[in-house]
């Protein structure tokens, strides 16, 4: 199984696509757009100050009229991250998602920021372990009752 988050950025990897909190939201919406990403993590001076996705532009710059050229991602970005470590578990990391309704977690060892995983590397993970425990029942009971 892949168990913990460690596991699954070792599969994934580690790579983080982030942006400067004074960076205009256009661009952070055309970094999305260029990477295929829902968020980007706001970093300064090499520390992760916060996440902006698709939620915040929708939520904070479409709904209230704003314009994307002209706010900066420091004002509409989410700054009260929720983080994991890479010990955590997949189902753990499930649990915290769905109680905080965050479809994203950056992932810190030590304070210092390793990686991201997104709702969908979790699902991923979850598909793979239960296809692999299928596998193995299927192996186990077609070499118990031969046919």
């Amino acid at each position: 199984m892949a168990e913990t988050i460690a596991w699954i950025l070792k599969n994934k990897g580690h790579g983080i696509w982030s942006i400067p909190s004074d960076a205009t939201v256009y661009d952070a919406i055309t970094m999305m757009a260029d990477k295929a990403v829902g968020a980007l993590l706001v970093v300064a001076e090499e520390t992760l100050v916060g996440i902006i996705s698709e939620r915040d532009y929708a939520r904070r710059v479409i709904l209230q009229g704003r314009s994307s050229k002209d706010t900066r991602v420091q004002e509409i970005m989410t700054r009260s991250l929720i983080t994991v470590t890479p010990e955590d578990t997949v189902e753990e990391c499930m649990r915290i998602m769905t109680q905080h309704r965050v479809r994203h977690l950056p992932v810190l060892a030590n304070s210092k920021l390793v990686g991201i995983v997104s709702i969908g590397d979790l699902v991923k993970a979850i598909i793979s372990d239960q296809a692999h425990t299928i596998d193995q029942l299927h192996t186990y009971i077609t070499n118990k009752y031969p046919a």
